[in-house]
């Protein structure tokens, strides 16, 4: 027997607002659903995976699954909280976005099975691209009062000074698009339910009205909402102080995506394991309980870290971030430092010192190099002597024999980096750069 989509949601802590009825119809048909999303850059971010993790347990309950890419209302931009308008794609870039983050969704929902709920991927520019402003005045515009739109929370706020330069029209129709797409996606593929992130409800429910207002109060159309993730602080999930943290391991290498997850807080551990992963309810409750015991071994953060890296990345990906986080922390060695790629590399040591030494340097010895003007790694080189001696330096996480060794091109990490560790805690990471010849060329 199926599971039931919205008990799983609830127990989740995924369900904000849902349309009466919308259960008992999900519990007698099998319900297409759909959820859009925008294709302003080739890459979700985590902030959008509860909608996606939504569409997976969609699919996994045994329902059909729409993604629907924002070709068409990606150009125009959506006021639902934002203060200002977005810039418009043009269609290529469009394509682009939309192919990439097809691929990303891959790795959630089956595109590809002969079974009737596979998920399919649909882009409304297609269906408006054609279509004249006339006909939309015609077949859209005439159904739904300005007094409705007006009504909408994110029009009220919008137009209540949140926003200096109040809605625009484009803005103020979006909701008729969006509208737009729930009825074109009910006639042409039997879509019965929208799904999405709370702040859309009101763009969500002027679909149901368009339908019934379009073919009648009988037509069965329903909409589903998950609550906007928080962080326990009350900050913005999925942010931090480098922005957002993407899905693309060319934007965010999987070894910071691990420690995203990994560094959260016992509190949001415990909401997110439920909402991005697909850990069974006695599988949850024993880790919190375990984690209970003794929250310094971060049971639920290290578990949920390694779920979701897998999900998004992949085993090897979960492997080599765990490796480059036991660099910095626990025993490692050269040949552990040297599998890093270099944005990894980067990530581990992003908050170490760094300092950069002239190639033309390299072949002098470890304590003239270590010691170069500006450099404050030893407080002297007679102190670097002293730690040498006792076995406190090492280079590359090997511990230097002797002060006066020789440092040549061969020692280099990724052919232009160095790893001076002092003691047990303390990095330096050394940039070997070419400078320019005052006279010209090298």
């Amino acid at each position: 027997m199926a599971k039931n989509f919205v008990e799983e949601l609830k127990w989740r802590g995924m369900l904000a607002q849902i349309m009466p009825g919308t259960e008992e119809y999900l519990n007698t048909h099998m319900v297409s659903a759909y959820l859009g999303t925008d294709p302003t850059a080739d890459s979700l971010h985590i902030g959008h995976l509860c909608g996606i993790m939504m569409l997976r347990h969609l699919q996994r309950c045994g329902h059909k699954p729409y993604l629907l890419v924002g070709g068409a209302t990606g150009m125009i931009g959506d006021p639902s909280g934002k203060s200002q308008e977005r810039n418009l794609l043009d269609s290529e870039t469009l394509y682009h976005n939309q192919e990439a983050i097809k691929k990303q969704v891959s790795k959630f929902l089956d595109f590809d099975g002969n079974e009737p709920n596979k998920a399919e991927l649909v882009n409304n520019y297609d269906w408006m691209k054609d279509f004249t402003f006339l006909d939309f005045a015609r077949v859209v515009g005439k159904h739904i009062t300005v007094n409705y739109m007006m009504a909408k929370d994110s029009v009220q706020k919008r137009l209540n000074g949140e926003a200096r330069d109040g809605l625009s029209f484009t803005e103020f129709t979006y909701q008729l698009l969006q509208g737009y797409d729930f009825l074109y996606q009910y006639e042409k593929y039997g879509v019965r339910l929208q799904l999405g992130g709370n702040d859309q409800w009101g763009n969500m429910t002027t679909g149901t009205e368009l339908i019934h207002r379009t073919l009648g109060n009988d037509a069965e159309c329903f909409c589903l909402t998950c609550p906007l993730i928080t962080k326990a602080d009350g900050k913005k999930f999925g942010k931090t102080e480098s922005g957002n943290i993407w899905l693309d391991r060319n934007r965010t290498t999987p070894y910071a995506f691990y420690q995203f997850w990994l560094n959260v807080s016992d509190d949001d551990a415990e909401k997110y394991i439920k909402i991005f992963t697909d850990l069974d309810k006695d599988t949850i409750d024993a880790l919190v309980e375990e984690h209970k015991q003794d929250p310094g071994r971060r049971v639920l953060q290290k578990r949920l870290a390694e779920e979701v890296t897998i999900m998004v990345h992949s085993q090897e990906d979960l492997d080599m971030a765990i490796a480059a986080s036991n660099i910095l922390f626990g025993k490692a060695t050269k040949e552990n430092l040297a599998q890093l790629d270099e944005a990894t590399l980067n990530d581990v040591f992003a908050n170490v010192p760094h300092y950069d030494l002239d190639k033309n340097l390299l072949g002098g010895t470890a304590v003239d190099l270590f010691n170069q003007e500006g450099m404050q790694i030893f407080p002297s080189k007679s102190e670097m002597r002293k730690l040498v001696k006792g076995g406190g330096v090492s280079l590359n996480k090997e511990k230097l024999a002797a002060f006066d060794q020789v440092v040549t091109a061969d020692d280099l990490i990724d052919g232009k980096y160095l790893l001076v560790q002092k003691g047990k805690k303390n990095y330096f990471l050394i940039t070997v750069v070419t400078t320019q010849h005052p006279y010209g060329h090298e």
